[in-house]
């Protein structure tokens, strides 16, 4: 019993412990940033006086970045844990792509934009654009996305695809009509986990190209990008504590639309597990 115990005070700690560092670091941010927080921030373009500083090239950079990289990487990640769980046969090769899909989901992010950088930018051609941004992030969410779609694939009951086939259907048939409805919650949950890790990072960018300085803001594909945290790197950087301050509003703005969009995929989420 005192070891049972011993133990789960070492777990309430390992929980409560970072929730209540996060907790404070949000209150510090929220008093520091708020009082920049109006629709003039949200709305200007950067300036190299603090007080005028806004961050709508960032913000408009960020929600195009992350809404390409999400259509490229969900279609992707669902048909290759598709093929990975229904079709691929328990062999050698399926067993490699597994190990390397599970190794892929813990690799640094800047090799990412190394890689970004090598293919997108050089071999391809793409130039420091926003097509060579949101491809290298979709590369980075296509690991978490694959792993948690074949998580939410197991989950299915077998004796539903056999049902199925006695009806008639193909297998093909299965997977679109049940298995993939079936998984639905799991799919829009590890969707949630991959817009999480991508929309927060940087050195993939940085590596990339952004631009850490926009006066407008990206009308095509071709165009250069910037996000909002190239814009908070850059403002942190800054010795002007006006710019500081800057920064921790830009985090808030951050945070809030990371939870803005966990707010509507968990709404979804339940809505198909009562369908």
């Amino acid at each position: 019993m005192k070891v049972e115990r011993i133990f789960r005070g070492i777990c309430l700690a390992a929980i409560i412990l970072p929730l209540g560092l996060l907790l404070v670091l949000l209150c510090q941010l929220l008093f520091q940033g708020f009082e920049r927080l109006t629709w003039n921030f949200l709305t200007d373009f950067p300036s190299r006086k603090a007080e005028l500083a806004g961050i709508y090239p960032a913000l408009v950079g960020s929600v195009v970045l992350i809404s390409l990289s999400t259509a490229l990487a969900i279609p992707i990640g669902i048909a290759a844990a598709i093929y990975l769980e229904e079709y691929a046969t328990k062999n050698f090769f399926s067993h490699l792509i597994e190990l390397n899909v599970a190794n892929l989901a813990g690799v640094p992010s800047v090799i990412y934009g190394l890689l970004g950088l090598e293919i997108f930018v050089r071999i391809m051609n793409f130039g420091h654009s926003l097509l060579a941004g949101a491809l290298t992030m979709a590369l980075l969410m296509l690991p978490v996305m694959i792993t948690a779609a074949r998580e939410a694939f197991k989950t299915v009951p077998m004796h539903y695809r056999e049902a199925c086939y006695a009806l008639g259907s193909s297998q093909f048939q299965a997977i679109r009509q049940v298995v993939v409805p079936m998984a639905l919650p799991g799919i829009l949950t590890g969707s949630i986990l991959a817009i999480s890790r991508a929309i927060g990072e940087a050195a993939p960018l940085v590596v990339v190209g952004a631009a850490t300085y926009m006066a407008f803001v990206p009308d095509a594909l071709d165009s250069e990008f910037t996000a909002l945290p190239i814009q908070i790197f850059n403002w942190v950087s800054r010795p002007q504590k006006g710019f500081l301050i800057d920064a921790a509003a830009g985090i808030i703005v951050l945070v809030g639309t990371l939870f803005v969009l966990n707010l509507v995929a968990i709404f979804l989420r339940n809505r198909f597990e009562r369908r």
